[in-house]
């Protein structure tokens, strides 16, 4: 591998590292929601407590969560798709697809995401925007802000995608693809040699 493609594919690990940190956080996020949960339930049926703040609490975690992970679950290969024909195809034919659909699909869509986002969480900045509800939460503009952090973190991993399926097709590096375990016979791997 020369110098030109050890750097990028430098960049590409760098992005994927970014990535999994977030994951990782975002793991933790998952476990103090459900604990955050917990404690809500118990202190409204067992003590008949209810606090704004706990609750809204919640929902800023969830959208923590969903709008972190979505670069990580990227990288992992584990969004939603429909692969009746993509679970057959050879490695190198899903790493066309692959770098097809994020530059047709999901490069627009993450730019659509943040351009129209972006006047909405601006304003929500300029006023300082806190919880409707009286008690609830302040600084609802940082949880807004991660509208156009998600697309930035998932346009990121899409070129760290495009990165690694273009070094695979054209310059001889291994395959993205995960092997398929032996024994499961719906998952066999399909020659590389015919794209």
């Amino acid at each position: 591998m020369d110098t030109v493609q050890k750097l990028i594919s430098g960049l590409a690990i760098k992005i994927e590292n970014l990535s999994e940190w977030s994951g990782q956080a975002v793991s933790w996020l998952t476990l103090i929601m459900v604990l955050l949960v917990f404690v809500i339930v118990v202190l409204r049926y067992t003590f008949n407590i209810g606090s704004i703040e706990l609750q809204e609490s919640t929902t800023y975690l969830h959208g923590m969560i969903f709008l972190l992970a979505a670069s990580f679950t990227l990288k992992e290969d584990e969004h939603v798709r429909v692969d009746v024909f993509y679970s057959a195809m050879s490695h190198r034919r899903r790493a066309w697809v692959d770098l097809i659909g994020t530059v047709l699909f999901l490069f627009p869509v993450c730019i659509y995401i943040f351009s129209m986002s972006l006047d909405y969480v601006l304003l929500s900045w300029r006023i300082s925007e806190a919880s409707g509800e009286v008690g609830g939460l302040p600084a609802l503009y940082l949880l807004k802000s991660l509208i156009l952090i998600m697309p930035i973190l998932m346009m990121l991993q899409g070129l760290a995608w495009i990165i690694r399926r273009v070094l695979y097709l054209f310059a001889g590096a291994e395959s993205p693809y995960q092997a398929a375990s032996p024994e499961d016979p719906s998952n066999q791997i399909q020659t590389d040699a015919g794209v």
